[in-house]
């Protein structure tokens, strides 16, 4: 019985060192967090884990992160297009967060290595007005606990060396490569049920500087309509709080700077004012 008791016992421990075996450990999340700051190529973290190791390693690299980015400020899901889904192998967004300092005012310049591996893409942000939003359960419910919506142009940093594996779970191990992003001015939501309808109506547009078409997408191209974007996060445990700001997601795929040929802008036709925001890649 000793015996039966004691393998028992070794066991259930090596199943719970199993379980945290792909949560990164601390050095491996230093060695993370120096290369994100050098912009250097590095190694997948929780690659052969599951979505919980994920969150595990991301809730430790946010916290290493803050002291150089500022606290977290909201919440992004990724991966919510098709195209998106489709290039990185998901049947579901990502879920990662947006940090104080990464954001940066319409028409900023930024240098176009701005990370190891940048990439850019149209995206939308939601600010939430009030906590009763954490009991929506249509894009129609969470719009009535909008304060505003602001035009986004996301400049992420995919991060990992070549030939490192980029899945959904190594994509959120690391937060879903937060790094950048143009955040444009506030659009009032003072109707709520008429912006419901023009999220799902609008088209996003994604241009080089040049003017050429990088990609273009209705509302509907994230997730059926934008706001779906904040309830899949809520799904997932996330409780938002009057303030945040929440990423929707991509409207079409990631595209390199080098096709920007020197800046991107992104327009929302359809929202009010039918707004315009860009970058320049320097």
């Amino acid at each position: 019985m000793r015996f039966t008791l004691a393998t028992s016992a070794l066991c259930f421990l090596a199943s719970i060192a199993s379980a945290q075996a792909d949560c990164a450990t601390d050095a491996q999340v230093d060695q993370y967090v120096q290369d994100y700051l050098a912009k250097t190529p590095t190694p997948a973290l929780s690659a052969g884990g599951r979505m919980e190791d994920a969150l595990c390693t991301q809730a430790k690299i946010v916290a290493a992160l803050e002291p150089h980015l500022g606290p977290v400020i909201g919440y992004k899901a990724g991966l919510t297009s098709a195209s998106a889904q489709g290039r990185f192998g998901a049947s579901e967004p990502v879920q990662g967060v947006l940090f104080r300092d990464m954001m940066l005012e319409d028409g900023a310049k930024v240098p176009i290595t701005w990370g190891a591996r940048p990439v850019f893409e149209a995206d939308l942000v939601l600010v939430v007005g009030d906590a009763g939003i954490n009991q929506a359960t249509t894009p129609a419910e969470v719009m009535a606990h909008i304060s505003a919506i602001r035009p986004f142009i996301e400049l992420p940093d995919l991060t990992l060396a070549e030939g490192e594996p980029i899945t959904p779970v190594t994509l959120t191990a690391i937060a879903v490569a937060p790094k950048l992003g143009v955040l444009g001015s506030e659009v009032q939501v003072s109707d709520p049920v008429a912006m419901t309808q023009a999220l799902a109506d609008m088209t996003v547009t994604l241009s080089a500087a040049d003017g050429e078409v990088l990609a273009q997408a209705p509302g509907t191209a994230v997730l059926g309509h934008p706001a779906n974007a904040a309830l899949w996060l809520m799904s997932k445990g996330i409780a938002f709080q009057p303030g945040d700001m929440i990423s929707v997601g991509s409207f079409g795929p990631l595209v390199p700077p080098a096709k920007g040929k020197g800046g991107a802008s992104a327009t929302y036709a359809g929202l009010p004012g039918d707004p315009t925001i860009s970058v320049v890649f320097e």
